[in-house]
């Protein structure tokens, strides 16, 4: 049996955005605290008998939440054309996650957005065929 491990890191940001046709107040602009899971698998352990190094998750989470804080989601790409919606934002997050931290030991498992303390989303991928 091949060992796995499943690190988290949480972190947040504060950001605004607005629901194109969305029938409801959510079509107004407003604000979210969000909270952000990452959960990266290794198949394995480095050679200082770690997964992932938590350091390397929270760096690589912050690199792409900077560019999101205190912002209009609606006026920054991908959402200045995708519906800014928590469930497209968790995917984006994924997306831009795993192109830094994926490779042959370590994926991105999946990334949990908490809209509110209530109300949240987790987006994963299948696994490669």
């Amino acid at each position: 049996m091949t060992a796995r491990y499943t690190m988290t890191i949480r972190t947040e940001f504060a950001a605004a955005h607005w629901l194109r046709d969305y029938d409801g107040p959510c079509n107004r602009l407003h604000g979210h605290n969000w909270k952000v899971d990452v959960e990266v698998d290794a198949s394995g352990l480095d050679e200082l008998g770690m997964g992932v190094d938590f350091g390397d998750i929270k760096a690589a989470t912050r690199e792409i939440t900077d560019g999101l804080d205190h912002r209009n989601l609606n006026d920054l790409p991908p959402f200045d054309r995708l519906n800014p919606t928590a469930e497209n934002i968790a995917a984006h997050l994924h997306g831009e996650l795993s192109e830094r931290l994926n490779d042959e030991r370590v994926r991105v498992r999946a990334v949990t957005l908490w809209e509110t303390d209530r109300a949240c989303v987790r987006y994963t991928e299948d696994e490669p065929a």
